[in-house]
């Protein structure tokens, strides 16, 4: 049986932005990307929670197939008791959203590939990577406030990678930082969709949406 039919998805290809990682705002301070602890992706073996992912493990990722992971970076926040900005509240996502067969819950700047015919006008391609808070009013994904205890979970590869994560919603994972020695021999081949461009995509998204259910 196939990587495909294992996982039930279509591979596409294309990929072409990446995004950002915003700063930190006054208060506490968290991580605003990166995957949190109780969120499944697609593995060699099949789905897996990204808390028990380790070094090596092949990772199924959207343009290369499966690749190994270079680098685990795990972060705690116990915020317990304290007022959290609200710059920190995670971005929640229902089941199909995204092409998600379960809810999933993102930081707010964590880098999601989306697919749209709007992009493709806007960029040339119908894939873009958008920042999770850019998607808000989309198809039920709306901010929910920031656990009480937080566990940051991001997955490095050796180059820009997009994987998949519960049944197929699609997240950016950063590369390995570049040796100044290697600088200028590999380009990123994703960028972010800047944030008032992604939040104008996101309207025509919706736009689609209900272009779709009118006919």
């Amino acid at each position: 049986m196939g990587m495909d039919e294992m996982f039930g998805w279509t591979k596409k290809n294309a990929p072409r932005y990446m995004p950002e990682t915003s700063g930190a705002s006054d208060g506490v301070a968290l991580n605003t990307a990166g995957l949190l602890s109780g969120c499944y992706v697609a593995t060699a073996t099949g789905w897996r929670p990204v808390e028990a992912i380790a070094v090596g493990d092949m990772i199924m990722t959207f343009d290369c197939g499966l690749c190994p992971v270079r680098e685990v970076r795990r972060e705690t926040f116990c915020v317990a008791g304290m007022i959290t900005p609200s710059v920190y509240d995670s971005v929640f996502v229902p089941a199909r959203a995204l092409g998600n067969s379960k809810d999933i819950e993102l930081l707010p700047d964590q880098g999601v590939l989306i697919e749209s015919d709007a992009a493709c006008d806007a960029h040339g391609d119908p894939f873009a990577v958008v920042l999770a808070r850019s998607l808000v009013g989309y198809r039920g994904i709306s901010r929910t406030p920031a656990r009480r205890q937080i566990e940051v979970i991001t997955l490095v590869f050796d180059k820009a990678q997009v994987i998949y994560a519960n049944g197929g919603a699609l997240i950016y994972c950063p590369p390995a930082e570049i040796c100044l020695s290697d600088f200028g021999k590999q380009r990123d081949l994703y960028d972010v969709i800047p944030v008032d461009e992604a939040e104008f995509l996101v309207e025509c998204m919706m736009v689609e949406d209900r272009a779709r259910v009118a006919a």
